[in-house]
C-alpha cells in the first residue's frame, strides 16, 4: 500500500512541476500579451483618463448593492418578511433566497417611477452627450433624494442635522445626501418594526391559546409550538396572508 502511495504523490509533484514550467513558457517563451499602465500629461486637462474612469465605474458597481439597500424600499420589505417568518415560527420555510428575490422584485417595483425619471432626465442625456458625468449624477439624485425624503421623518432628519451642526438648513436642497441616507435607513427601519409588530399579534394569541389549553389538560410536556404551527398556516392562509401583506407594503410607499 505504501509503493503505490508513494508513486502518486510522486506523480502529483511531477504534474505540478510541469504545469510550472508550463506556465513560465507561456509568460515567458510564448509571447502572451502584456497589460501595463502608464501616467502621463493629457490633451484635455479637465478630462479623466480612461483607465480612471474603469477604476472609478468598477468601484461604483461593487457599492450598488449598498446603494440598492440603502436608499430603496429593499430595507423595509425584507425587514418585513423577516418578522414575519419568526411570526409563524417557521425559520426554513419559505426560503431566505425566495424572500431575497421577491423583496428584490417588489422593490424594483415600488422604485420604478423613480429609476424612470433617473433614466430619461440623466442617463439618456449623458449618453447622448448632452452632458457631463457631474450634471448626469446631480440629475440622478434628486428623484433619488425626493423619495427618501418623501418616506423620512422630520424628527430622523432632524436628529443628523443636529449631530452636523446644520440647524441653520433653509430647505432640503441645503441638506446634504450623505445626511439623508441614514435618516431615511431609520425611518425605514422604525416603520418596518411597526409592521412586524401588528404581524405578531394574531400568531401570539394563537400561541396563548394553545398554551393554556395544553396547560389546563395537563399535557405540559408537549410544545405548545407543535400544536400552534398548524393553527397558524391556517390562519394565514384563510386571510389570504401574502396578498395583505405585499399590499400593505407596496400601498405604503405611495
Amino acid at each position: 500500500m505504501a509503493r503505490p502511495r508513494a508513486t502518486l504523490i510522486a506523480g502529483a509533484l511531477g504534474a505540478v512541476l510541469v504545469a510550472a514550467v508550463v506556465l513560465f513558457c507561456a509568460g515567458s517563451c510564448w509571447g502572451l500579451p502584456q497589460i501595463s499602465l502608464e501616467v502621463g500629461d493629457s490633451d484635455d486637462p479637465t478630462g479623466l483618463p480612461m483607465t480612471l474612469k474603469i477604476v472609478l465605474m468598477l468601484t461604483v458597481l461593487s457599492l450598488a448593492p449598498a446603494f440598492a439597500i440603502l436608499v430603496t424600499s429593499f430595507t423595509r420589505i425584507v425587514v418585513v418578511f423577516s418578522f414575519l417568518k419568526h411570526a409563524i415560527g417557521q425559520q426554513q420555510v419559505p426560503p431566505n433566497q425566495i424572500l431575497l428575490g421577491l423583496s428584490l422584485f417588489l422593490t424594483v417595483f415600488v422604485m420604478a417611477p423613480v429609476w424612470q425619471d433617473v433614466q430619461e432626465n440623466a442617463f439618456a442625456p449623458l449618453m447622448a452627450g448632452e452632458i457631463e458625468e457631474s450634471e448626469a449624477l446631480d440629475r440622478a439624485l434628486e428623484p433619488v433624494r425626493a423619495f427618501m425624503f418623501h418616506h423620512t421623518r422630520e424628527k430622523d432628519l432632524e436628529l443628523f442635522m443636529n449631530i452636523a451642526g446644520l440647524q441653520d438648513a433653509s430647505g432640503r436642497d441645503d441638506v446634504p445626501t450623505y445626511l439623508v441616507i441614514p435618516a431615511f435607513v431609520i425611518s425605514e427601519l422604525t416603520t418596518a418594526f411597526q409592521i412586524g409588530f401588528l404581524l405578531f399579534i394574531p400568531f401570539l394569541v394563537i400561541d396563548m391559546v394553545v398554551a393554556s389549553v395544553l396547560m389546563s389538560m395537563g399535557m405540559m410536556m408537549l410544545p405548545p409550538i407543535m400544536i400552534s404551527m398548524p393553527f397558524k398556516i391556517l390562519l394565514f392562509v384563510l386571510v389570504d396572508g401574502w396578498y395583505l401583506i405585499i399590499q400593505s407594503l407596496v400601498t405604503s410607499f405611495q
